[in-house]
């Protein structure tokens, strides 16, 4: 149980909401698979694969949505859909019009449905009460919105907040990098990508490559500004910051995953062992991060996570 990447959002700290209220509260909405008819299919499921929707250890939560798709490439339904077009025209005498093409084409997906392939998932989000986070093992904000939504129709109160920091990861990135020194507990690992701000969105990427030096600094002089930058915290993880306060590639180090290295004696004792040493790494890591772009912005200043997607223009930066 070790997240790769965070996406980060803030709920009240002691946030009014107990384990059983929110046991409750998304049994409402739990997994179905997909019927012969749906395309897709999303609800709640056990993060154990027990009957257990909100998997507790210690003061910290995981849940688990569940996402079902049919796979039904378009160019598969648009094949048939011409195949029985031309038969159709040749009984008829004449082609098909354009609506007609498309009340086909509705018709062959409706036939297809049944038969098709399905693809199922599993998005966990881990939520911290006591400190106030909400953190979601997804690549992007648009996967991670799956899951704030679900909770949105689920729960009766949903008090989220997007993280805000002072200062912008650009900026500081751009700082750390300029006087190629990390904030306090960071080091500066190979990775790295700058980004030009005009039009033609030049970019430079360097993978296990030294920062240092005046080859990166020369591009910052130029205007390229750091969209991402591989970071290390206290020799224990190593991760990639983003322009978007994303956490991506997460890695937990050796030092870290071996001290549970056969102490569990069965798998659900070391899906707890780890969930419990990833949150305490991450309650090390998240105001450590926070801390070094500036701290947090004021409740009271911060924006509301409103209903739709989360998109790179809700953020300061």
């Amino acid at each position: 149980m070790w997240f790769k990447n965070l996406q980060l959002y803030r709920l009240p700290a002691k946030w009014d909401m107990s384990i059983e209220k929110l046991e409750e509260q998304l049994a409402k909405k739990t997994f179905q698979p997909c019927g012969s008819q749906d395309m897709e299919s999303r609800g709640w499921m056990s993060p154990l694969g027990n009957e257990v929707l909100v998997h507790a250890v210690g003061d910290q939560w995981l849940i688990a949505l569940g996402a079902e798709g049919k796979l039904l490439p378009s160019s598969v339904v648009k094949q048939v859909a011409d195949e029985r077009a031309e038969e159709i025209a040749e009984q008829q005498g004449y082609k098909l019009g354009r609506k007609q093409l498309k009340d086909l084409r509705e018709q062959i997906t409706q036939e297809l449905l049944p038969r098709a392939f399905t693809r199922r998932r599993k998005v966990y989000a881990w939520i911290d009460p006591v400190n106030g986070w909400l953190a979601v093992d997804a690549s992007s904000p648009a996967r991670a919105e799956d899951v704030l939504e679900m909770l949105r129709q689920s729960l009766d109160s949903f008090p989220l907040a997007l993280l805000r920091t002072e200062l912008s990861p650009v900026s500081a990135m751009a700082d750390w990098l300029a006087g190629d020194e990390a904030p306090g507990g960071f080091t500066i690992d190979q990775d790295c990508e700058l980004r030009s701000v005009t039009e033609d969105k030049a970019a430079v990427r360097y993978v296990r490559h030294s920062l240092e030096g005046d080859e990166v600094k020369g591009h910052l002089a130029a205007g390229k500004l750091p969209t991402r930058l591989a970071l290390t915290f206290d020799d224990r993880i190593s991760f990639v910051l983003t322009e978007k306060l994303e956490i991506k590639r997460l890695d937990f180090l050796d030092v870290v995953r071996d001290q549970i290295e056969g102490s569990a004696e069965d798998a659900e004792a070391l899906f707890n062992a780890e969930f419990a040493l990833m949150t305490g790494e991450l309650a090390r890591l998240l105001p450590a991060v926070v801390e070094a772009l500036g701290g947090e912005v004021k409740a009271a200043e911060a924006s509301p996570v409103v209903s739709g997607s989360v998109t790179a223009s809700d953020a300061p930066f």
